[in-house]
């Protein structure tokens, strides 16, 4: 799997841009601030991925109503041309080979892409949202009912929250809310069934790479922590709807007097453990960092045997945030797809075997 070409109009600070790139290593290096980032976060949105945007307005250049993004992929033995256009005011369009697509889970469907950039290295030290958040980008790429079921459960936890929000001065809303509570649970159900799942992948796969990345020295263990009355994540949607149904019902007065949503995956968590201790209170920032970069390189693994390809690796900025041992290990571990890799300095381009050196200046690709 690859990007062979991009083009961007109007997308960050780019007013036009068009770079082919090479299918093993891209290096993009420049001064902060000429779009270096903006550049890897195209590649991930023609992947369905947004890291760094909440609304794909915040994508389309100050001034101008419009973005474009076009990116030719090789992915599943076959050519595609993907293409993305962000209007102010009006939902984007996506299409692939022309052919309109109806969400960004299709563009994932088709291309797959792993973010690994700065914030990420205190993905264990973070809240839980923050891992939440690693494993939504990862299952929607690999899962389009999870990704639909996401949506669901979003646009229905904002609406029961205004429900609870303005139920004092408007009591008649709560003759809604069991209906919001039931939309829930359902997507509930599909996202805790399917976050199970790849947490069990997780665990098969990432602690052997951080034993590697530590020197044999340290034991990673993932548990998965979800709503308390589930008794098994694993099973089926419809067997886990009963049990996220009585959740809420104990909840319910509590989410009334509270006017919040107390009940629901919205507050799961994937913990971890180093050595059999919280990583999160007790790991330093060395071991934080190794389990991060672990649970990501686990993540490309994972979609390399469900797919076949290894998805594009977008490493921003990275490689400045770790020491050299740990910058070897991940050097070592990124053979056998494409990778972009950016920095501000080009002094480490002789550690890169083959590939392009892109220079990025004020939004211009050299």
């Amino acid at each position: 799997m690859r990007i062979d070409r991009l083009e961007l109009d109007f997308f960050r600070n780019y007013v036009h841009a068009e770079a082919d790139f090479a299918p093993d290593v891209n290096v993009i290096y420049g001064d902060n601030a000429q779009g270096k980032t903006n550049l890897l976060e195209a590649v991930a949105y023609l992947s369905g991925l947004s890291h760094r945007a909440r609304y794909d307005r915040e994508l389309i250049q100050f001034g101008v109503d419009r973005a474009f993004l076009r990116g030719e992929v090789f992915s599943r033995q076959r050519d595609f041309i993907l293409e993305a256009e962000l209007q102010r005011g009006a939902r984007k369009i996506l299409r692939s080979n022309g052919v309109k697509l109806k969400n960004t889970a299709e563009l994932s469907g088709i291309f797959q892409s792993v973010l690994f950039c700065p914030e990420d290295l205190y993905l264990i030290r973070e809240g839980a949202a923050a891992r939440r958040k690693f494993l939504d980008d990862c299952i929607c790429q690999l899962r389009p009912r999870y990704a639909q079921a996401l949506a669901d459960y979003k646009r229905l936890h904002e609406h029961k929250t205004r429900i609870l929000r303005d139920s004092e001065e408007k009591p008649s809303l709560l003759d809604t809310l069991d209906e919001f509570s039931l939309g829930m649970a359902k997507a509930g159900a599909v996202l805790i069934h399917y976050r199970a799942h790849f947490i069990k992948r997780l665990c098969q796969t990432a602690p052997a790479i951080h034993s590697d990345f530590s020197g044999r020295r340290e034991q990673l263990a993932l548990r998965y922590e979800t709503v308390s009355t589930v008794t098994d994540p694993q099973a089926s949607p419809a067997e886990l709807l009963p049990q996220l149904l009585q959740h809420q019902e104990t909840h319910r007065a509590a989410e009334i007097a509270s006017r919040q949503c107390l009940s629901g995956p919205h507050k799961d968590d994937l913990l971890v453990d180093i050595d059999g201790n919280p990583a999160k209170q007790f790991a330093s920032q060395g071991q934080t960092r190794t389990a991060a970069l672990s649970l990501k390189l686990a993540a490309r693994e994972i979609f390399q045997q469900d797919t076949g390809e290894y998805p594009v690796l977008l490493l921003d900025d990275v490689l400045s945030e770790l020491d050299p041992r740990r910058q070897a290990f991940v050097l070592n571990r990124i053979q056998g797809g494409q990778v972009f890799i950016t920095c501000c300095e080009d002094d480490r381009l002789d550690q890169m075997l083959g590939g392009k050196v892109f220079r990025v200046v004020n939004g211009s690709i050299r």
